[in-house]
């Protein structure tokens, strides 16, 4: 492809959609196409992004960060002669298109077409170098039909099991509603309160897992920051301890605990249920039950968090009952208290207020006693304990249960069972019936993908059931259990002779949006196989996914799900690794400008009038900080990519964004310094487009100074240093306008370095210095010598009484002799020389640090 370098003028509109459309008709980035260079096929490389919600907003500058850095390591790696990998596709399943169609009747899969179709176009007009051959949607059923197929290897592996969960249920709604959907116990649609409302769901045992997902984090292999890998560790949350019976006073009824304190046991001086508890209403005498009862459903209208929040005022219920401390046989009082969560041990707990805040705090409330066991690290008031360490006791208690049959050492984890259904309609259906005795099903593979009714009622039924539980011939349906125990849907007619036709059951609920997201790296591997989601070939060619970066958002779920799915495809075969993510990245947030009132709370932007370099909010003239915050739309906040790609371009929007600050930290989005990286960028065309190419460099200063820049330019982008090789990059600009003519060698390597980070400007420019080449793309990427990085000069700071008076720069060859002779000669040292020694002085004193200090003591 030939194009001419104008050196007047760069139209960004021009060249950025040329090159594009060449991309786009040549498939550059496609994983067939490679460097010429590559002559392994073995050598590959797969850069992953978290894939985006299509969300009607479409995308804000915060979204191409991360996909700019996978962008400049992925265009790299294919001059560094990789066979890479780089796709794109949509998470597309989920909460908001659905409530999206409750809203306003548009059918959830119209909206998320649409989404996609504008996510897709803005993406474009950015220049990634995705694969879009291999892009791929949640939402597609010839996708979700293998979700499905997952989902049921996992299920046959036993996995999977039915539990009645307490949900959020909205009354009024008559609806179940996301944790995200309540605040402060009101459901987020029509402010009316949430209670809970049991209901089954199919649980994935992924506690199964717990172990491993923890010990696998310590693989050295897996460069994951440490602050994700402790997150992780946190949500596993694994502790060691013991489970201690409690028998109920004048009963046999046994109520267990988990502590990992059993060193206190002495300490404790009443006994914590949660509402929820199984053992509540049998043990709450007549006298409490009426407030037993209206607590329970005073709490039940609680969100977990504000549950749990350290900083909340404590309450509880006394039940009426006691149970019996097992190590001394004293009765204390069961109280019931909504801190105590059924998720968390086995949802009760002995309370030692002389040794926990959260204890202590009820118990100075409720006036309960307090008894200190420990004090200085040695177990105190605890008879037999008395005078051993925490340790030593904790050892010799967990003995004595055991002994005794009172207790047993537990390792517990706080991770539990993920809950892996939704009562939505927008998800993948879940390819389970069940006959009429109620026993479940699989449905035979053949029967995939099961696909989602077409409906247009999106509200749950009135019994919190998913919407396609009103769906009734699709709920309903007959055919036959083969000899493998799965189900075949057909008529009666298609039935072999010996098997039984008869009727089935649907399950209605459907699957979570992290079960496309649970796998979807490996679809990528494979994406057009219609046998299996992935071949074996394909996976051991690809996996693990060299370079995952996505937002720190999904630090614990999703990549906990990940990890699980991943690791149970292991134990089945499937994948070839233990992890499916080798390296981690998280960029950091790109925050803009808000305003917030000295009463607190933030206002948009069209309420604030500046005034002399003061915000005022305009309805009430209130006096209004700036400051910087997450982008909303409420706020009015938001910078449109569309805005900044139309007015300055594509690769100036990239350049920006990674010259703002450290990848992984937060960083202030500043319109007037995107114009300033467009200059720079316009600085770069005119050196190169003004300027003939001349055959040698004159200064030997600039060629080592090209191969300075190779070689920071190729570390910082290793190292997600994107930042500081802009900032070498303009060095180089700099002192090369300096010259009347660009040297072909430093000017080519440059412009390949310049390629990842602006690729359209760089494909441009290329053809100035090689027009045979129709793409940058497969350029090799430039080279350094490491003799040419060696600095040939020093630089001395002179000093004279203690004082910087001077600086001189010198061969590193130069004797001490010859660096003390030059200091001598800098104007202000031989002025303070000459005049000590007019009044008889002289340099009583020469310092020498080689390569750093020269000084002189004049008296």
């Amino acid at each position: 492809m030939k194009t001419s370098i104008e050196s007047n003028s760069y139209n960004h509109l021009i060249v950025e959609k040329k090159w594009q459309k060449f991309w786009e008709e040549n498939k550059t980035f496609s994983v067939q196409n490679t460097s010429p260079n590559d002559t392994s096929s073995q050598k590959t490389f797969y850069a992953l992004d978290m894939f985006p919600f299509p969300s009607g907003a479409g995308l804000h500058v915060g979204h191409p960060e991360g996909y700019t850095a996978t962008d400049i390591i992925s265009r790299k790696k294919r001059m560094e002669g990789y066979k890479v990998l780089h796709p794109m596709g949509w998470d597309a399943f989920g909460l908001p298109a659905e409530n999206f169609a409750i809203k306003t009747g548009v059918h959830p899969k119209i909206s998320t077409y649409k989404n996609i179709e504008n996510f897709r176009r803005q993406i474009k007009s950015l220049g990634f170098s995705y694969d879009w051959d291999r892009e791929i949607s949640t939402t597609d059923e010839e996708y979700y039909k293998f979700t499905q197929e997952l989902f049921l290897k996992l299920y046959n592996k036993n996995l999977l099991y039915e539990e009645n969960k307490p949900l959020n249920w909205c009354p009024s709604c008559k609806v179940v509603c996301a944790n995200e959907e309540v605040e402060q116990g009101l459901h987020e649609r029509c402010g009316n309160p949430v209670t809970k409302k049991a209901l089954k769901q199919w649980m994935f045992k992924i506690t199964d897992y717990a172990e491993r997902l923890l010990q696998d984090l310590e693989d050295p292999t897996l460069k994951w920051p440490k602050k994700i890998k402790t997150m992780q560790k946190n949500w596993i949350g694994k502790s060691t301890g013991a489970e201690i019976d409690f028998t109920l006073k004048n009963s046999d009824t046994k109520i267990t605990v988990y502590t990992t304190r059993p060193d206190t046991l002495f300490g404790a001086t009443y006994f914590v249920l949660s509402p929820e508890h199984p053992f509540v209403e049998s043990i709450t005498t007549e006298q409490y039950k009426e407030t037993v009862k209206a607590y329970q459903l005073e709490c039940s209208r609680k969100s977990d968090l504000e549950r749990t929040e350290l900083n909340k005022n404590k309450t509880g219920v006394f039940t009426g009952s006691y149970v019996i401390n097992p190590i001394n046989n004293k009765e204390i009082p069961v109280w019931i208290a909504d801190y105590v969560m059924m998720g968390y041990g086995t949802g009760a707990i002995m309370s030692v207020p002389a040794h926990d805040e959260r204890d202590r705090e009820f118990a100075e409330k409720y006036n309960l006693p307090v008894i200190e066991v420990i004090e200085n690290n040695i177990l105190k008031n605890s008879d037999f304990l008395n005078g051993l360490s925490v340790e030593e006791a904790k050892q010799k208690m967990i003995q004595f249960l055991k002994k005794k049959n009172l207790g047993k050492a537990k390792i517990h984890y706080k991770l539990r069972d993920w809950i892996f259904t939704r009562q939505r309609y927008w998800g993948e259906p879940i390819p389970l019936v069940f006959d009429k005795n109620g026993e479940c099903f699989p449905l035979d593979t053949s029967q995939l993908p099961l696909i989602l009714p077409e409906s247009a009622n999106y509200e749950p039924s009135e019994t919190g059931e998913s919407p396609l539980a009103k769906i009734t011939d699709w709920v309903h349906v007959s055919g036959y259990i083969t000899s493998q125990n799965t189900v075949i849907i057909c008529d009666k007619s298609e039935v072999p002779k010996d098997k039984v036709f008869q009727e089935f059951t649907r399950e209605t609920s459907t699957m979570p949006n992290w079960a496309g997201s649970s796998w979807y790296w490996l679809r990528y591997m494979d994406p057009k196989n219609k046998n299996e989601a992935w071949s074996k070939e394909a996976e051991a060619q690809w996996g693990p996914v060299d370079l995952y970066v996505g937002g720190a958002e999904h630090a614990v779920l999703h990549l906990l799900y990940a990890r699980f799915w991943h690791k149970a495809f292991y134990d089945l075969g499937l994948v070839s690794t233990k992890e499916p993510f080798k390296k981690l990245v998280n960029q950091g947030l790109i925050l803009s400008y808000a305003y917030q009132k000295s009463t607190g709370g933030l206002v948009p932007s069209d309420e604030v009038e500046e005034k002399n370099g003061e915000f005022f909010h305009i309805p009430s003239g209130e006096k209004v900080k700036k400051i910087v915050a997450k982008m909303s739309k409420s706020l009015k906040n938001v910078v449109n990519p569309d805005d900044i790609i139309n007015a300055y371009g594509a690769d100036t929007l990239r350049m920006y964004e990674m010259f703002m600050g450290p990848f992984e930290q937060n960083k202030a989005w500043d319109t007037t310094a995107v114009e300033g990286m467009h200059k720079f960028l316009m600085k770069i065309w005119r050196l190169f487009t003004e300027k003939e190419i001349s055959e040698t460099c004159p200064q030997q200063e600039l060629i080592k100074l090209t191969h300075q820049t190779v070689k920071k330019v190729s570390e910082d982008i290793d190292n997600f240093k994107f930042n500081t090789a802009i900032s070498q990059m303009m060095i180089w600009v700099n002192a090369f306008q300096k010259l009347e003519t660009i040297p072909r060698i430093p000017g080519g390597k440059f412009i390949r370095l310049l390629s990842p980070f602006a690729p359209h400007l760089a494909e441009e420019l290329w053809q100035k210095f090689s027009p045979q080449d129709e793409t940058i793309s497969f350029v090799s990427w430039p080279s350094y010598k490491e003799e040419l990085l060696i600095e040939d000069t020093v630089t001395y700071a002179v000093q004279v009484n203690g004082k910087l008076r001077g600086d001189f720069s010198i061969q590193k060859t130069a004797s001490k002799e010859e660096c003390i002779a030059t200091a001598k000669k800098l104007p202000k040292v031989n002025k303070f020389i000459t005049e000590a020694e007019s009044k008889g002085g002289k340099i009583q004193k020469e310092i020498f640090v080689p390569n750093k200090i020269i000084g002189f003591v004049v008296k």
